[in-house]
């Protein structure tokens, strides 16, 4: 887990950052480096990416049969046959679920049941827009974590970085983790919500800062969600910040996320931008909730024909 530092204001002293030249960056790297992962690679990087995803969901309309659909997916996520034919591990599973704080209850019960150990992630800290009150965030939190949520997802206040208010994102997330207690901690930062990606970039270090283990881009709720340019930042403030304090921090896209492509994409950053070690479940984690079934798709047409 990552404990966090005392809020350090020299940590988020940067340059404004040129969204064009963001922009570019992205778009290069992963053009002249995507088409590597083609044939056998591609089974493996997809096969890789399914243990990447919180396989989510976050209807008004959940409820527990759903839910214990959602957790049976996820611990097998891949028909054994395919698995076999393409000569994959049969252990293969998602890296979490993600559901509402009021059905982790739901979760918990099947996992128990199947005896496994899968992470139950929970949204929580007033989702998705974060207009509540911090003692209601707090309380949430609390809560979902009782019932046997491993991972909370909270969502930051936007208002705080539109402003500049760097010391009240620092405390309050401070409050939050502390809620969080023995869970990791994910945290949103609404990046469409966001004026630019210098804001990105300091949004990211403050909640890092105050003791995120993975910082995520979206609610998956906003017009706009994860993109290669803001995970580019988001990268670059995670290698900044493990140079400074020694902790890796996880990165964790979500809303959007629909294609094997797509997944692709996302793990060429990751490994371009941070290298092998985060391209695992315990750094890096894909939100989605249509993601599996395309791959899945795939995979059966490799395999079977």
């Amino acid at each position: 887990m990552n404990p966090g530092i005392p809020y350090d204001p020299s940590m988020i002293e940067i340059d404004s950052i040129s969204d064009e030249q963001v922009k570019t960056t992205a778009s290069e790297l992963i053009c002249s480096r995507v088409d590597k992962l083609k044939g056998k690679d591609e089974v493996k990087w997809l096969a890789k990416a399914v243990t990447c995803i919180d396989l989510t969901t976050l209807a008004g309309d959940d409820t527990e049969t759903n839910v214990e659909q959602l957790c049976r997916k996820a611990l097998n996520p891949i028909p054994r046959e395919v698995l076999e034919k393409l000569n994959l591990e049969d252990s293969i599973r998602c890296g979490a679920i993600c559901v509402y704080p009021s059905r982790v209850q739901d979760a918990y019960a099947v996992i128990q049941a199947e005896n496994s150990d899968l992470p139950i992630a929970s949204v929580a800290a007033g989702f998705p827009h974060g207009q509540t009150t911090l003692r209601t965030k707090v309380v949430e939190i609390e809560d979902a974590v009782a019932a046997g949520a491993t991972e909370i997802d909270i969502v930051i206040s936007r208002r705080h970085v539109l402003k500049h208010d760097w010391i009240a994102l620092y405390d309050e997330l401070k409050e939050l983790r502390k809620a969080c207690g023995k869970a990791h901690m994910k945290t949103i930062l609404a990046v469409g919500e966001l004026s630019n990606f210098t804001e990105v970039y300091q949004a990211s270090m403050i909640a890092m800062m105050a003791g995120s283990d993975f910082i995520k881009t979206s609610t998956g709720k906003e017009a706009v969600n994860a993109t290669l340019p803001v995970g580019l930042v988001m990268c670059e403030a995670i290698k900044e910040y493990e140079k400074k304090t020694g902790f890796k921090v996880g990165l964790k896209p979500a809303g959007g996320l629909r294609t094997c492509q797509d997944a692709i994409n996302w793990m060429t950053l990751v490994k371009e931008k941070l290298g092998d070690e985060w391209l695992n479940p315990t750094l890096f984690r894909i939100g989605a909730s249509g993601l599996l079934t395309d791959i899945e798709k795939l995979l059966c047409q490799l395999a079977l024909g």
